[in-house]
């Protein structure tokens, strides 16, 4: 991970705009980009927030090393 790597967000319920380190993202990639979203905890009002990651929000997190889990489709 990039030492120091940053990222300003706003938050979906409390509207603040925030400043997070890389390591306080999680990344999540699904079959399709509109399964595609990264999440963090807002530090000013302890919301879980999610928002859609389109591609090149997706390219961002995983260069700086944010941990990524991918989706796979179920098998049976």
């Amino acid at each position: 991970m990039e030492p120091g790597t940053r990222f300003k967000v706003y938050c979906s319920e409390c509207r603040e705009k925030v400043e997070l380190a890389a390591d306080r993202f999680r990344l999540t990639i699904g079959r399709t980009q509109a399964q595609s979203y990264y999440s963090f905890s807002c530090p000013s009002c302890g919301a879980a927030v999610r928002k859609a990651a389109g591609e090149k929000i997706v390219e961002a997190l995983t260069a700086a090393g944010v941990r990524t889990m991918r989706l796979v489709p179920a098998e049976g």
